[in-house]
């Protein structure tokens, strides 16, 4: 399918595989899930479904924190569609399998969320029974020349990953650091493991189930195709520190670092997500050879694709590994400031060392472990307290009231180590991130996030001040230089890697180069319409429909936010976006003319692409709001709990497809044309 396919609006929907409620389904969503669902939207007019990542993640739920770059999580195999299930080499062993699925079946059918890690392990107990039974024919598959052995050819990758796997498996799930052996690798070791014959049946199950998981997403895939519609796929940009692309290959990453994003008024710490960033200049070598191969692969099933964190190929935040927070981060790539630039400014060595490490007054201790003391103070244990902090932490300077810490801590987790009592660690973390610039290599400075609230920063004249900040603009520009650059290099080679059409997850803090470089690669943006809006002195001013520009996908919410619904109900300023609307008297209870006004708003947007969570559209019905609004949610950002990642529809596909009024209602909004509104464009602040 050619990308000018894609020059004409779509409407569509967003949903996890998991999500879906199917005929043959063991309790979550599968592949084979998809044609039903294919059909369902068709014949509500949406033209494209948008899938959450679907590689395999192990036993935790979240699909952005991968094992592999390639392979597929068993989670969302159809046991049942198995060939050897289908013939059977014992009637007894069939007949006891068939049981377990049944039993399972009804074990998790009943649950609103799907239990992740509960099904998968039953799933995979299956899968080892009945590949046990069948390894004999299975191994014959993959001799020469056979139908296994050429899938193994035409995805050389699943190798290393069988191999990975095994390893995994045999540690007890540990993460490879903390294998006893097999920790580094090089790739004549993992051609060895491959090669022990001894070996050989455990590779070729992990083998043998990603050939059918990959058969039977094509065969869906084809299905959705046939019915019409679209399936956009989404790829990380990150992979986990613990995956096989990280243990495998090491050479493209820098594991030193951990990605993230910087603070925000959401998040005041910012994100640590504890994955490793890219080596690009490694990378570039061989053309960025791992990302072409995954496009390859994700081609199989897609004609378009989300690029998760896009920003992250102009430039990531990344913070170092002994810290919990991101307040420490730091842009990379950037053009530091040096040791000679702030010689130039003025500061001799004992100011650099004052701007680019923390500094400690003895008092602030003091007052510190006083504030956070509960009940009556106790001089002397208030005493042996601040007497932990000096000695495990700190070293005095001269005979100054003044400490910094001792060359051990070189992180929050240093710090948490120390075995202090809750206010003092919390006082040390604080204490750690006051300082102004952050020196990540010997002579080299970044500008801290809370620089200016940091005491170095209050010492300086306003003079300094003003110098500095005229320094680090000359250097910020110079680095959107690089970022630009960089951005569209790699970019370019995705976009011309595969005819899948590219959509960019483009939130956060935007570069001023990224639209610009989105744009002439006609990569679509992503505007969430709660966030798309601009502040002035008169507050909050959301942007009219018809000025987003045609290059972008359009949403009410994403899976890291609430559904409109709850976000209508317990966060929205509701009387300002229903004067934006153009219905001032909207209901503060959400109900289903309240979901229409908004959702045909959205749909209105200029955007090429309109789409919507599903649970979203089907709030367009009574027949499906759940009693509490934020149990409809995928995600919880910052936690990690069962919840996570386990959304399922309310019924199941076939039930919701009897929903008349439901299909009629999101059918209207396939029909609705662009906005053509009298709102004036907001004056840029």
């Amino acid at each position: 399918m050619e990308k000018q396919t894609f020059k004409k609006r779509l409407i569509g929907t967003v949903i996890p595989v998991g999500a879906l409620r199917g005929g043959g389904s063991m309790g979550v969503g599968e592949f084979l899930d998809l044609p039903d669902f294919a059909i369902l939207c068709k014949k509500m007019g949406l033209e494209l479904i948008q899938l959450l990542p679907v590689n395999d993640s192990g036993y935790q739920s979240s699909p952005y924190s991968s094992l592999t770059a390639f392979g597929l999580n068993p989670l969302y195999i159809r046991i049942e569609a198995l060939e050897e299930f289908q013939h059977p080499a014992d009637t007894g062993i069939f007949q006891k399998t068939k049981k377990k699925i049944a039993d399972a079946g009804k074990s998790f059918e009943g649950e609103t969320r799907f239990p992740y890690e509960q099904i998968l392990r039953a799933k995979m107990e299956i899968l080892r029974d009945i590949y046990e039974e069948h390894a004999p024919t299975i191994a014959a598959k993959a001799a020469p020349g056979e139908p296994l052995a050429r899938w193994i050819e035409e995805n050389p990758w699943v190798k290393e990953y069988a191999v990975y796997r095994r390893l995994k498996e045999a540690n007890e799930e540990k993460s490879w650091k903390d294998w006893k052996e097999y920790r580094t690798v090089t790739a004549a070791d993992i051609a060895a493991l491959w090669n022990d014959s001894n070996l050989q049946e455990e590779h070729l199950f992990w083998v043998w189930v990603q050939e059918a998981l990959d058969s039977q997403f094509r065969t869906a895939a084809q299905a959705v195709s046939v019915a019409g519609i679209i399936i956009e796929g989404d790829l990380p940009i990150l992979m986990n520190q613990d995956s096989c692309d990280v243990w495998a290959h090491p050479e493209i990453f820098i594991q030193e670092l951990s990605a993230g994003a910087p603070p925000d008024m959401y998040c005041p710490d910012g994100q640590n997500w504890g994955f490793p960033i890219y080596n690009w200049e490694a990378q570039k070598k061989d053309n960025y050879l791992w990302w072409r191969q995954r496009l390859a692969t994700a081609s199989r099933y897609y004609q378009a694709y989300r690029i998760d964190h896009v920003l992250g190929f102009f430039r990531i935040w990344a913070s170092m590994r002994n810290d919990y927070t991101s307040v420490l981060g730091r842009y990379v790539p950037y053009t530091p400031l040096t040791f000679k630039d702030l010689r130039k400014l003025g500061f001799d060595k004992g100011r650099i060392r004052w701007v680019s490490q923390p500094h400690i007054p003895t008092g602030e201790v003091w007052d510190a472990l006083r504030s956070k003391w509960s009940g009556p103070v106790n001089d002397a244990e208030l005493a042996a307290a601040a007497q932990r902090i000096f000695s495990r932490a700190l070293k005095q300077i001269g005979n100054e009231e003044l400490w910094m810490f001792k060359k051990k801590i070189q992180g929050e987790k240093d710090i948490d180590a120390l075995g202090l009592n809750t206010s003092g660690r919390d006082f040390l973390f604080k204490a750690w991130q006051n300082r102004m610039l952050l020196e990540y290599q010997k002579g080299k400075y970044f500008p801290v996030w809370y620089y200016r609230n940091s005491r170095a920063y209050a010492s300086l004249s306003p003079e300094e001040k003003n110098n500095l900040e005229e320094l680090l603009e000359k250097r910020k520009k110079r680095s959107e230089r690089i970022w630009k650059d960089l951005g569209m290099k790699i970019l370019s080679v995705l976009c011309e890697s595969s005819q899948m059409l590219p959509c960019a997850e483009d939130l956060g803090v935007v570069p001023d180069c990224v639209p610009t470089v989105l744009a002439k690669l006609k990569i679509l943006g992503l505007r969430v319409v709660r966030w798309c809006c601009l502040s002035d002195k008169y507050g909050l001013r959301y942007i009219p429909f018809d000025k987003y520009p045609e290059l972008s996908v359009c949403t009410p919410a994403v899976h890291d936010s609430s559904t409109v619904r709850e976000w209508w109900e317990r966060e929205a300023d509701q009387s300002t976006f229903a004067a934006f609307a153009g219905y001032p008297s909207l209901p503060k209870v959400y109900n289903p003319g309240t979901a229409k006004i908004i959702l045909q708003k959205t749909a209105s947007a200029k955007s090429r692409f309109r789409v919507f969570q599903f649970q979203d559209l089907l709030h367009l019905s009574p027949k499906w709001y759940a009693e509490d609004p934020a149990t409809e949610r995928i995600n919880i950002p910052g936690t990690s709990t069962a919840f996570n990642w386990t959304y399922r529809l309310p019924a199941s596909i076939g039930e919701i497809s009897k929903d008349k009024d439901l299909i009629k209602a999101v059918a209207e909004l396939a029909q609705i044309r662009p906005a053509k509104s009298s709102v004036k464009k907001p004056e840029q602040d």
